[in-house]
């Protein structure tokens, strides 16, 4: 009767054990699934946890930022996080979508510097989702950038939120960025982007296209597919370096293969207009958001900064600026482009010294 008693008490101690183990393997398998998925976006590095100091001084709003870090313009990257980072009390989680061959190169960058306390996610984006989706030229495949259409795959990449906030790497910016990740959408809007229309700094002419900064500067009105799309051809563009997702709205909408919809179509019947060279990630997102998009406030996407190195802008206006952005051929990381002191204020130095050698590159190629 005894030995039956302990025998009883042992095996009921073992399910237990076993149970307890089990919920801990299916927790952890939960959160391994949950952090992959077949489009070869794969988390890499993660630092949840926001230091105790940290946690004193910010508030518990939680913002996902998403931006791309590809190794020859790293610098510029980790001067946008810094940015944002010093400007906040918000609880900030950085998604760094980049490539396999950046990646000790830019956890290097992160953890030996004063950017160690920064929370932040490292996935590796693999080149081969964009498979029959981009027409490569082959004596000019080097100019494919991948990670330029990461903004795509935006709830891959942020699988367990809400909302999310996109931007490149060639913007500074200089006030909290919970004012922008609270810009409101509209019911039935996936995102909110800068129109090209508001400001009239941007009314510049492509010659053949009209104004640059309508769709006829980024569409072939001469297809009848585009022409079938019924979209006007002087509709103000937009500009997608910089907006705001509804990540709920973007799934239920299934954005993601809308966009892969039509980057196949422009592989088949070449839509895209040639007069803006270079310009292949914007077309598709112009048509998917055409009249279903809200707007966000100008100040939080100056730009044009690298359009010439010339100063586009009087110093008040750059001072007042929530966000600059170097979009155009002069990054401030080349030190020719405009108001490239401003961006120095956040750079945070290589300790490799590996992004020193491409910034002199840089400075050599623009001064030829």
């Amino acid at each position: 009767s005894v030995n039956i008693s302990i025998l009883i008490v042992a095996v009921v101690i073992f399910l237990l054990v076993l149970h307890h183990n089990f919920l801990g393997l299916s927790d952890f398998l939960k959160r391994e699934l949950s952090d992959s998925n077949p489009l070869g976006l794969q988390p890499i590095d993660f630092i949840p946890a926001v230091p105790q100091r940290l946690t004193d001084e910010k508030n518990d709003k939680e913002i996902s930022v998403v931006i791309a870090a590809s190794d020859e313009r790293l610098g510029g990257a980790i001067a946008a996080m810094n940015s944002i980072y010093r400007h906040t009390r918000s609880n900030v989680v950085f998604h760094i979508v980049t490539l396999n061959d950046t990646v000790d190169h830019l956890r290097l960058w992160l953890s030996n510097t004063a950017l160690k306390n920064l929370r932040y996610r490292i996935l590796n984006f693999d080149p081969r989702v964009l498979e029959g989706k981009v027409q490569v030229d082959p004596q000019k495949a080097d100019t494919l950038k991948p990670l330029t259409f990461a903004r795509f795959y935006l709830p891959n990449l942020v699988p367990h939120a809400e909302k999310a906030i996109y931007v490149d790497d060639d913007i500074i910016v200089q006030d909290d960025i919970l004012e922008l990740y609270n810009t409101p959408l509209k019911p039935g809007h996936a995102a909110a982007f800068s129109d090209d229309c508001d400001s009239t700094t941007n009314k510049v002419a492509v010659r053949g296209a009209g104004n640059q900064y309508n769709y006829i500067g980024f569409l072939d009105y001469k297809k009848e597919t585009i022409r079938k799309l019924a979209m006007k051809a002087n509709t103000c563009s937009f500009n997608p370096g910089v907006f705001v997702a509804n990540l709920t709205e973007w799934k239920l909408q299934n954005i993601t293969k809308q966009l892969e919809k039509w980057m196949a179509l422009n592989v088949a019947e070449e839509l895209y207009s040639r007069t803006l060279s270079g310009s292949i990630t914007t077309p598709p997102l112009l048509i998917v958001f055409y009249k279903q998009h809200s707007s966000i406030d100008p100040m939080w996407n100056v730009r044009h900064l690298g359009s010439s190195a010339g100063k586009r802008y009087s110093p008040q206006f750059v001072k007042a600026a929530k966000l600059l952005h170097w979009n155009g051929h002069f990054k401030p990381w080349g030190r020719t482009a405009s108001y490239a002191e401003v961006w120095e204020k956040w750079y945070v130095p290589d300790p490799t010294g590996k992004f020193s050698l491409i910034r002199r590159h840089s400075e050599a190629y623009e001064a030829k």
